[in-house]
């Protein structure tokens, strides 16, 4: 029965979920220094499509480990796949703009247009968070996050995989609430969107939109397409309201993903139904 694999099944999945994040983390560790020489956009470019690849063909070992098969993971390639990325990008997109709104609201922020920006940087930088959202969403809300809602159900799995997400983000060097808090929040957003469509598309969309959105208008770090600039003694606020602006548009965007996908075509109990069986 579905609630005995659940029972015996859900260690097993969980040491080989930690155990395809090592692989995954093994390949950024051992790619990361090849490409230094590099320039910045370039060399994170590089990297992010090498360890995309690697990641897909460690979905496929690991998915036939788990007696599952791709699609039931969320990797499906067919006609919809690059519409449901577009689609995904573009309500994606709404996400940074909201927050940006929020922050200038406050009278002490502005966007101003980066007088140095040209078309090759922003195409690179394009580039770069659609691979990189590829990368990450594969190495979290694929295997990871479908085989562990499988055997322990979509809560646990996300907690779960929100945990690990926000984890590697500390190790690049975000601190503990950006990592865990912030990068763990928005793990949550992309996990009910995978789980509800059963594929990876528009997740890749919504994340690289988010990524992209933010740094075109000056939100990480570096001017984009815009800059942000903050009046002179509101710094620390103007961090504040916009981690608190952050938390406010992805939490709405977390509700509405769940009661706009609530009826589902069919629930992942039934879905584990029709699945080969759960190996231990």
């Amino acid at each position: 029965m579905l609630m005995n694999r659940k029972t015996t099944n859900w260690k097993f999945t969980l040491g080989r979920v930690l155990f395809f994040w090592f692989c995954c983390m093994v390949v950024l560790a051992t790619v990361g220094p090849l490409v230094k020489q590099l320039p910045k956009l370039p060399s994170l470019l590089l990297l992010s499509t090498t360890a995309a690849v690697a990641t897909f063909l460690l979905t496929i070992v690991f998915v036939r480990w788990e007696r599952l098969r791709l699609r039931e993971v969320g990797v499906v390639l067919n006609r919809n796949t690059f519409s449901g990325v577009f689609i995904g990008f573009t309500v994606g997109l709404v996400l940074p703009l909201l927050k940006a709104v929020l922050v200038m609201l406050t009278g002490h922020v502005q966007l101003e247009v980066s007088p140095t920006v040209t078309p090759a940087p922003v195409l690179m930088t394009f580039l770069l968070y659609l691979v990189a959202s590829c990368r990450e969403e594969l190495a979290f809300r694929g295997y990871p996050l479908h085989s562990l809602n499988y055997v322990a159900g979509p809560w646990a799995a996300q907690l779960i995989i929100a945990f690990i997400f926000g984890i590697e983000h500390v190790i690049g060097g975000n601190s503990w609430l950006n990592g865990l808090a912030g990068a763990g929040t928005g793990s949550l957003l992309y996990g009910i969107v995978a789980l509800r469509t059963k594929s990876l598309a528009m997740p890749i969309g919504i994340h690289a939109a988010w990524n992209f959105g933010e740094w075109v208008m000056g939100f990480k770090g570096e001017p984009g397409i815009w800059r942000l600039v903050v009046e002179k003694g509101y710094e620390d606020s103007a961090g504040k309201v916009n981690d608190i602006g952050y938390f406010v548009i992805m939490g709405l965007a977390i509700v509405a993903a769940h009661f706009y996908w609530k009826q589902g075509p069919a629930d992942d109990s039934t879905f584990h139904q029709q699945s080969p069986a759960h190996g231990q």
